[in-house]
């Protein structure tokens, strides 16, 4: 029951609820941003993406490994948060596109910093039987958090340039000083509330024999790695939708659809991976990922992709939690959990750089190259996908 969960897994919520209320008015805008007021092509967004995600990935690894060293996890997380924060009021200088990937740099390090230490602290702060109901509500809270924000970004949206299809850069700066405010609360939240949990100091001696892992843990980093290449930036997706011809009011509205469904499924679905097989419960989801990434291949309405973004909140919700819960279950010794969380982290993050890059170049090419269109990089996931349902059924055992 909700009751028994602890402390810190609340005040984390509450953090990633209102980080997210920030960032989420943000980051599916400024690919708009990006094509629409400064003129980059596609490529540089999927590149800026994939470096923003790769330093996130790297940092993920040593802040992981570090908070297992240090025997403490608030303090990475804080100033991770408030690295972030930190950063948000550069887009309101912003001119040209270097200064667009210095702040998703400066983003995704604090990201990077506080990403294995939360999901660690979490971890070790609730039982074997609560990880993943805990999980996925700290998810609910986050895609809540992304919900509110895509509605207020469309109400600044609407309020201040109607229905275009084309973002102009008075909205959006307008939005990033809104986004400010929240992104501090969460600081002060997470500094404040959260306590540390576990053993609370460095490695012992006692369970150095203990494996860090199980081996499957190797086993389940291959197949993310594998299904993450095929898993481009969310900034595509937008940018897919808006070929299509749709406003920029109505993709938030969509937007907002998806984090409504990925709220409300978390949940539930943390809790029946707590009663079944996690592996399951993330096979169907990625089942659920394949037929919407072929969705949005051919989709060319409005009505169609908010349908497949609503099966998108699904397959997050059946997948986002969940997969971090299994990183628990198989991780044996608490005081290498950082660590583990830091691998799985850093190989989804490092894949992005490739996959996002990868998802440009399939859309819309190189050099005198022209690629083979906007369905070629939902149709690649699509298949990729595929193969990393049968390698988890039958490898990961």
């Amino acid at each position: 029951m909700p009751s028994r969960i602890p402390r810190n897994v609340w005040v984390l919520s509450l953090t990633s609820f209102l980080r997210d209320v920030a960032s989420e008015m943000l980051v599916h805008l400024l690919p708009l941003f990006l094509a629409n007021v400064l003129g980059v092509r596609l490529a540089v967004i999927g590149l800026i993406e994939g470096i923003a995600e790769t330093t996130a990935s790297l940092v993920k690894i040593w802040s992981g490994w570090l908070s297992d060293r240090l025997g403490r996890r608030k303090g990475l997380t804080v100033g991770g948060y408030g690295l972030a924060a930190l950063a948000m009021p550069l887009l309101l200088l912003v001119q040209t596109w270097p200064l667009v990937l210095l702040y998703r740099f400066l983003d995704r390090i604090g990201k990077g910093i506080r990403t294995a230490p939360r999901d660690a602290l979490i971890a070790d702060s609730v039982e074997p039987d609560q990880r993943g109901l805990s999980f996925g509500l700290h998810r609910a809270a986050d895609s809540a958090g992304a919900f509110l924000g895509l509605l207020l970004a469309a109400v600044f949206v609407m309020r201040m340039q109607g229905s275009g299809v084309v973002l102009d850069a008075e909205t959006f700066r307008a939005i990033v000083y809104f986004a400010i405010v929240p992104a501090a609360l969460a600081v002060v939240v997470v500094a404040v509330g959260v306590r540390e949990a576990g053993r609370g100091g460095p490695p012992t001696r006692s369970t150095k024999g203990v494996p860090a892992t199980d081996p499957r843990f190797r086993r389940f980093l291959v197949v993310m790695a594998l299904f993450t290449l095929g898993n481009s930036t969310d900034a595509f997706l937008v940018l897919r939708v808006q070929s299509g011809g749709t406003s920029v009011v109505a993709i938030l509205v969509l937007l907002a659809g998806f984090n409504l469904v990925y709220t409300v499924l978390s949940g539930p679905a943390g809790a029946l991976s707590d009663r079944i097989d996690r592996r399951k419960v993330m096979i169907v989801g990625w089942l659920l990922y394949s037929t919407v990434y072929l969705g949005f291949a051919w989709a060319d309405q409005t009505w169609q992709f908010a349908l497949l973004y609503g099966l998108y909140g699904a397959y997050y919700a059946l997948t986002a939690g969940v997969a971090k819960a299994f990183v628990a279950d198989l991780t044996p010794n608490p005081e290498r959990r950082g660590a583990a969380y830091g691998a799985f982290n850093g190989v989804i993050g490092l894949t992005l750089l490739p996959a996002s890059v990868i998802a440009g170049v399939l859309w819309e090419g190189v050099g005198a190259w022209s690629g083979f269109g906007p369905a070629a990089p939902f149709i690649f996931g699509s298949g990729l996908s595929l193969v990393s349902v049968v390698l988890m059924w039958r490898w990961v055992k």
